[in-house]
């Protein structure tokens, strides 16, 4: 009975066997050279996208304290209530807070921060993510949630997690079809739906 590479690489190396790296290559083939730590430290600093400037740090920061103080304003208006008895504006507050002192936080001392990226194209994926979850949120109590829920994880997954369409449909109605299985059947919330 003939042995197969990889099962004679499984048996380990022997005298009249092939050493496992040459089992699982062809001849003409070499294995990579493995890279010391400073060699791929050295490897990523060159591949590593251009920095942002003071300047790009500075309205980065200013974007977030900007939301977080309208979400603040907004969390206030909703009512916080006490901690024994919290109104819907208690958490979104407390969120907001956070985000306001890490916007400060950044603006003072990490303004010349060199880790963080210049704005490229890919800076608007963010943006596209905000829109569609507005809308979302906006078309929810006059449709319910099933569709945009459905719409948001396509958008998300195809054009943002540049997922293959299968994967991308199959895995927005498996998630809408979970959520409408625990919040609307599980638990009966409120939760504004069509069926």
């Amino acid at each position: 009975m003939e042995t197969t590479p990889a099962v004679a690489a499984g048996r380990g190396a022997g005298p009249d066997r092939q050493p496992v790296a040459e089992a699982l290559t062809s001849p003409n083939e070499e294995l990579p050279e493995a890279l010391t730590p400073e060699e791929l430290a050295a490897q990523w600093e060159e591949e590593k996208p251009p920095a942002a400037g003071p300047l790009a740090n500075a309205a980065s920061s200013l974007v977030v304290l900007a939301i977080g103080l309208g979400a603040l304003a907004l969390s206030v208006a909703m009512g916080l209530g006490t901690p024994e008895k919290p109104e819907p504006g208690l958490w979104p507050f407390l969120t907001s807070c956070v985000m306001v002192a890490l916007a400060i936080f950044q603006l003072v001392w990490g303004r010349h921060n060199r880790d963080a990226e210049k704005f490229t194209r890919m800076s608007l994926s963010p943006l596209t993510g905000l829109a569609t979850l507005a809308a979302m949120v906006t078309l929810m109590p006059v449709i319910g949630f099933e569709l945009p829920s459905l719409i948001l994880c396509i958008i998300w997954m195809k054009f943002l997690g540049s997922e293959t369409w299968r994967s991308a449909l199959l895995v927005s109605a498996i998630v809408v079809a979970a959520f409408y299985g625990i919040f609307v059947l599980a638990l009966g919330t409120s939760i504004p739906h069509l069926f």
